[in-house]
């Protein structure tokens, strides 16, 4: 299982599932039409380490993190 987070002003509370990678978690996420418009523009990060492609593998344990852009001052 991986937890997924979601930071900012996504304000949901975080879940978990099974993924073997990225691409898996985006699928899954897709579905929810609250957090498809967020996946376009937000930053992903595995275990606190920014990534960018979808082929990144996960293992049991992993934290995913959804960092939509913010902005301030």
């Amino acid at each position: 299982m991986v937890r997924i987070e979601f930071l900012g002003p996504i304000n949901k509370p975080a879940i978990e599932m099974e993924a073997a990678t990225l691409a898996d978690v985006a699928k899954a996420l897709r579905e929810d039409a609250e957090l498809a418009p967020w996946l376009e523009n937000s930053a992903v990060a595995v275990n606190d380490t920014l990534v960018a492609g979808l082929e990144t593998p996960l293992k049991s344990g992993d934290k995913v993190s959804l960092l939509p852009p913010v902005c301030g001052g």
